[in-house]
């Protein structure tokens, strides 16, 4: 490799490093997004964030010119199954998220993203035939003691935690089988969405009404920014997962509910138990021996292919 094209490597790197970080740091910080809207029942603001999304992703595409990528989706038949499918868990995802910030319960969120991962790798066991390292053994015993733990302490499950890390691990892994880029995709899924959304509002507009009528000029500015705060991060993230290692982009997985936790706790003064220190400490563990067979693997792969 010349001189040239090892920097061009490296600049594409650090570009890509500084995308994926940007839009994990902007997922994490979307919390304070949408805690300006908890007065706006969750089921609004998510018909209003499919609704601005479609807007959003649609201009998207013809401004990258995607028209004939989008109508080849559009005209696939088991593409557009799959899609449905993980229209419906992502629409359930967000609704739970939105829903967990309404209730001041950003920590529970911030756990279900820590899970995320673990659960991730479970699914990869259970549909790919993946098999399990001693380290990701260990690290998932450690979540689930963890679960268990604030289970018995609380006197109930975590389902936000657990629901929001299973539905957005499914939800990966059928995007990760599926044939379609980040952009078609997404801008499908919202299109299947968008009669439920606009149903859904038309509905309590002709009921109690809804906010974007009859709420002030700043809250429907918020409503319509719903689309970017879930366009743009996704972006990013797609621009840096192209550009940096797996291993790398792994790691930085966890900025969000990192970034999350620190704003549940010191801008909304949700109480960081016991209980919550002990899980926390459990599934922290168990991300770090996770992370560190990762980045083992991965390393003795690159050997393997500078031999070879």
């Amino acid at each position: 490799m010349s001189v040239k094209s090892e920097h061009d490597a490296a600049r594409e790197a650090m570009l890509g490093g500084i995308g994926a970080a940007s839009g994990y740091a902007f997922w994490g910080l979307t919390v304070i997004f949408y805690k300006q809207l908890t007065h706006v029942p969750a089921y609004e603001v998510l018909a209003h964030r499919t609704l601005w999304s479609v807007i959003l992703t649609i201009a998207l595409i013809f401004l990258f010119r995607r028209g004939p990528a989008l109508y080849a989706v559009l005209t696939n038949k088991r593409l557009l199954l799959t899609l449905c499918v993980t229209s419906l868990i992502i629409g359930a995802n967000w609704f739970v998220f939105i829903y967990s910030i309404n209730e001041e319960r950003v920590l529970e969120t911030s756990l279900g993203y820590y899970i995320n991962p673990l659960i991730s790798v479970l699914i990869g066991v259970a549909f790919l035939s993946e098999k399990l390292t001693r380290p990701q053994i260990v690290a998932v015993v450690l979540a689930f003691v963890g679960v268990v733990v604030m289970t018995i302490d609380f006197g109930s499950v975590p389902w936000i935690s657990l629901f929001l890390a299973v539905t957005f691990a499914i939800y990966g892994y059928l995007r990760k089988i599926t044939a379609v880029d980040p952009l078609e995709g997404l801008a499908v899924e919202v299109l299947i969405l968008l009669p439920f959304a606009i149903g859904y509002l038309v509905y309590v507009e002709g009921q109690a009404g809804t906010a974007m009528m009859h709420e002030g000029g700043w809250i429907v500015f918020l409503l319509m920014l719903a689309g970017p705060m879930t366009v743009i991060p996704l972006f990013l993230f797609n621009y840096g997962a192209q550009r940096i290692r797996l291993a790398t982009l792994g790691l930085m997985q966890y900025l969000a509910p990192t970034v999350q936790l620190i704003i549940a706790v010191w801008m909304y003064g949700e109480e960081l138990t016991d209980t919550h220190l002990i899980t926390f400490g459990l599934i922290w563990t168990g991300l770090a021996l996770f992370s560190w067979d990762t980045w083992r693997r991965e390393r003795e792969l690159r050997q393997v292919a500078r031999s070879a």
